[in-house]
C-alpha cells in the first residue's frame, strides 16, 4: 500500500533562523545579492529583510528553500572541518577550481546557477574534501 507523503512544514521561526544563518554565510562568502537569491531561491525583498534584524519579521519558506538553506549550512560546516584558516573557510567557494566538475569556475559561480542539482553537486564535491575526517 502506498503512503501519501505530507509536505514538511517548518515554523516561521525555523525559516527565519535558517534563512538568516544562510544569508550570513553567503555574505561571508562574498556572494552578491543576486547570487544569494538564486542559490536560496528567494526574492530580493526576502533577502533584504533577512539581512535586517527585525525581531518581528516572519517568513514562510517551502521545503525546496529549506533544503537549499541546509545545503549552504552543510557546505559551511564541511569547510570549517577541512580548513583551520578563516580565509580558506570563507574564501574557498570564491576561488577558481580546476577539478573536473568545476572546470575552472568557482563553487559560488556553480551554485549561483540556481538549480538544485548544481547546489547539491557542489555540496557533494566539497563534502568529499573531508575524506575520512569523521
Amino acid at each position: 500500500m502506498a503512503v501519501a507523503s505530507q509536505p514538511q512544514s517548518f515554523s516561521k521561526n525555523q525559516c527565519v533562523t535558517g534563512l538568516r544563518a544562510a544569508v550570513g554565510i553567503l555574505e561571508k562568502w562574498h556572494a552578491s545579492s543576486e547570487q544569494a537569491c538564486r542559490i536560496l531561491r528567494i526574492s530580493r525583498s526576502t533577502y533584504t529583510r533577512a539581512r535586517q534584524h527585525d525581531p518581528d519579521w516572519a517568513v514562510a519558506l517551502d521545503a525546496d528553500q529549506m533544503q537549499r538553506i541546509s545545503l549552504v549550512l552543510n557546505i559551511h560546516a564541511t569547510l570549517r572541518l577541512v580548513f583551520d584558516n578563516p580565509d580558506n573557510v570563507y574564501g574557498f567557494v570564491s576561488m577558481a577550481n580546476d577539478n573536473e566538475f568545476f572546470n575552472g569556475r568557482s563553487p559560488l559561480v556553480i551554485m549561483a546557477q540556481g538549480d538544485m542539482i548544481s547546489l547539491y553537486e557542489t555540496f557533494r564535491r566539497i563534502d568529499m574534501l573531508r575524506g575520512a575526517q569523521w
